[in-house]
């Protein structure tokens, strides 16, 4: 694996013209631990992934593949997902509390002003989704 991608391998789910439906379980650091079982911390979870392809005729449904996104874009969805929602909040409860408002209020005011957040993501969903541009890759290819 490069430092410059992040790449899950996956099953294709399906090929259809323009695009490839690739399930990838996203499995949590410990779970190749022997305790992992006892512990219960450990989680797989499965994820599916739409890759735009003009190839898809060549993946077949059931194929085990590689997916791949550019490092940077990942680094980017965490800033997006998660480190600008923290600041929204922080600065949404800071202003509310400066103002005189109750715990309630400003509880409310940090709360809301994420939501209006990630609504606000919710809108600019497509030109996001152009932005993150996966690559598909078969196994047996390298």
């Amino acid at each position: 694996m490069s430092k410059e991608k992040i790449s899950h391998k996956g099953i294709v789910l399906e090929a259809a013209a323009d695009f490839i439906t690739v399930q990838i379980v996203s499995q949590a650091a410990c779970s190749s631990c022997h305790a992992a079982g006892l512990c219960g911390v450990s989680e797989a979870v499965e994820k599916e992934v739409i890759v735009p392809t003009p190839v898809s005729e060549f993946y077949e449904k059931g194929e085990e593949v590689e997916v791949s996104l550019k490092a940077s874009m990942g680094h980017k969805a965490v800033w997006i997902a998660y480190a600008f929602p923290l600041v929204v909040l922080m600065i949404a409860i800071a202003a509310a509390s400066a103002s005189g408002a109750s715990e309630l209020v400003t509880g409310i005011s940090g709360i809301a002003a994420v939501a209006v957040y990630y609504f606000a993501i919710w809108l600019m969903r497509d030109r996001l989704k152009n932005e993150y541009i996966f690559e598909i890759n078969k196994l047996n290819d390298k």
